[in-house]
């Protein structure tokens, strides 16, 4: 089994008025990876090539992060799922797979709702959805109190520039099980990444969407999804609620808790997280 990264190619594709970053690699049916706040494509690096021997492997920088573009707006989930559709048809991928995780798991479920053609399975890892039954009461959880900072105009960024080190960490070592996942030089490639122009604004953005993707869950979980759905969490974080919450918005959902892990599935155990996605996205 491979563990490296050399077989994969960078490019950046031209998705409207945005350029998109992709990391891409393997054969086989197409599977578009989506990474979370604060992160880019690297946080998939663990488990890209063992996903590459049966899928070509597409991982993105969203808009707002890594690589590609930081516009002013499109930051609500369905013109994220916009941007992902987009950057899979520069591929010439018709229909695909996807799998989210964090914030990238809000984009793939929106995928799934507004790309209904394209989708052919989804996978959520470790986050709650907009559009849930408890997404408003959810905002009491000390373990969001970022929800409401990052949705605050302007005054994060001023507070966090210069700092973006310190703040990625905490994100990582407060939600983590597994703290071996993260060693320092790990956690710089995201605060380096995270403190580029525009991504920290960028990143925040996210989160200022969330009314309007509230709104917009609501009306698309009225016609449920019928595609297969794997809900994944860390056992120590999402995972003992996150079937019951999928079941709200799609009818074929199986999954569960991934064992001794924290919010980071990909990183803490990428041998499990690996082997539940093989399973699930074998044609």
């Amino acid at each position: 089994m491979s563990t490296t990264l050399d077989n994969f190619r960078h490019q950046v594709l031209r998705v409207g008025d945005v350029k998109i970053h992709a990391v891409v690699g393997g054969n086989g049916p197409p599977l578009v990876l989506l990474h979370g706040f604060p992160q880019t494509w690297w946080e998939w690096r663990r488990i890209m090539p063992a996903l590459a021997e049966r899928h070509t492997v597409v991982a993105l920088d969203l808009r707002g992060a890594g690589h590609s573009d930081c516009p002013l707006g499109g930051y609500d989930k369905a013109s994220l799922a916009d941007d992902v559709h987009g950057a899979m048809a520069a591929l010439g991928f018709e229909r695909y797979a996807v799998c989210g995780h964090d914030i990238g798991a809000m984009v793939a479920l929106a995928l799934a709702f507004t790309h209904r053609e394209a989708v052919t399975r989804v996978a959520i890892l470790d986050a709650p959805m907009p559009g849930w039954s408890q997404w408003e009461a959810n905002f009491v959880d000390p373990m969001v109190w970022h929800f409401a900072f990052h949705m605050k105009r302007d005054l994060p960024e001023r507070l966090i520039q210069g700092r973006e080190f310190d703040y990625v960490s905490t994100f990582f070592f407060d939600r983590t099980f597994n703290h071996g996942a993260f060693p320092i030089e790990e956690v710089e490639v995201y605060a380096r990444a995270f403190a580029q122009p525009g991504n920290t604004r960028g990143g925040l953005e996210w989160y200022r969407a969330f009314p309007l993707d509230h709104a917009n869950a609501l009306g698309w979980k009225r016609n449920p999804l019928t595609v297969p759905v794997l809900a994944l969490g860390g056992e120590h974080r999402w995972g003992p609620r996150i079937v019951g919450m999928l079941e709200e918005f799609a009818t074929n959902v199986s999954g569960g808790s991934i064992a001794e892990s924290g919010h980071w599935l990909a990183e803490e155990r990428p041998v499990e997280t690996t082997e539940a996605l093989l399973a699930f996205f074998a044609p």
